[in-house]
């Protein structure tokens, strides 16, 4: 979906992928669980990096803990090795051992030799606390619902408060799942970055709309509510880059964020996660030498200003299509469009 091509908001001038979402990335899917029922505002996200099995094919990535507070697992072993080989969930703050479980067991029973023949797997499990509109205590994510995220995975998937944005709030209006994708040509070839965020942060007196502060606007109440939450942003690519540079635009994403009105608050954890497709690590790997490649360096100059823009963008999106929400103990979070 991304933003309507109305005009009415219209983030950055590079062109755009055909869905304006990061599926744009060829290969790249994700799948939503929604749980919406009463108090209960909650879910689960994944994020498949291609379509093949991703533990026997790894994917290059890279994580930047922009401010850490935040209890995402699986970051350690990407810091380390440089590669992802599961799915990334996303879900709320209390649900990350469960979801973790279920991704364990997901990861199992397509692989015979973890464990046994082979090592054992890193899964990746991303958070955000979705306590102000759902019922985060009553624990209502299942590991099924890992099983069923990862099988609903499509290229054209919903914005919003859907999957693990179900309850989230940002800029103290209704926040959630938000996507956006940006076109890059090196050598006469052109690559996709796509972006993904799970937007729970910031405080509606400093939202910030493509340069607009509409925050100082629609803020009515002399009241000023701290920046925190988390957010967690995901950045795919077909580019070929190495792990460090994947680490250094996953770590320019904080441009993004900033643009919208965001201080990185104390209390917000604010994690980036990147991959590409284009340089990917086989399990079992027929040599001890492998070719891969990196774009020249004083071109990442370029790629950093995509990536601030796509990821902006991603999160005006998650706030556009996030709907009115009424949750745990009345609480009702107003959208974004009420405003506008």
């Amino acid at each position: 979906m991304g933003l309507p091509k109305d005009g009415k908001i219209q983030i950055g001038k590079i062109k755009k992928g055909n869905k304006n979402l990061i599926t744009d990335v060829k290969g790249v899917k994700v799948g939503h669980v929604t749980l919406n029922d009463g108090k209960i505002k909650t879910g689960v996200t994944a994020i498949l990096p291609h379509g093949g099995n991703i533990f026997k094919e790894k994917v290059m990535g890279a994580a930047s803990v922009i401010n850490g507070f935040g209890k995402s697992m699986g970051l350690l072993q990407i810091e380390e090795l440089g590669s992802i080989e599961t799915p990334i969930m996303m879900t709320n703050t209390l649900s990350v051992g469960t979801v973790a479980e279920g991704l364990i067991k997901y990861m199992l029973s397509e692989n015979g030799d973890i464990g046994t023949t082979t090592g054992t797997v890193n899964c990746v499990v991303t958070e955000c606390n979705d306590g102000t509109l759902n019922d985060i205590r009553g624990l209502h994510v299942k590991e099924e619902h890992v099983f069923q995220a990862i099988n609903n995975a499509v290229a054209d998937f919903e914005e919003g408060a859907v999957g693990a944005g179900t309850g989230m709030v940002c800029f103290d209006l209704k926040g959630g799942i938000g996507s956006s994708s940006r076109i890059v040509k090196l050598d006469n070839k052109e690559y996709t970055i796509g972006t993904l965020v799970l937007a729970n942060f910031g405080s509606k007196k400093y939202l910030t709309i493509n340069g607009d502060k509409i925050g100082e606007r629609i803020n009515r109440s002399d009241n000023e509510s701290a920046d925190q939450g988390s957010i967690i942003i995901i950045i795919a690519t077909d580019m070929p880059l190495s792990e460090r540079q994947l680490k250094r635009i996953a770590t320019r994403s904080v441009v993004g964020l900033v643009r919208t009105g965001s201080y990185l608050g104390n209390g917000s954890g604010d994690i980036c996660i990147s991959f590409t497709t284009a340089n990917t690590l086989k399990h079992y790997s027929d040599t001890k030498i492998i070719d891969l490649k990196m774009i020249e360096e004083n071109s990442m100059d370029y790629i950093f200003k995509v990536v601030a823009e796509s990821v902006e963008e991603s999160i005006i999106s998650a706030l556009y299509h996030a709907e009115t929400t009424t949750g745990i103990n009345g609480k009702t979070v107003k959208s974004l469009k009420e405003y506008l």
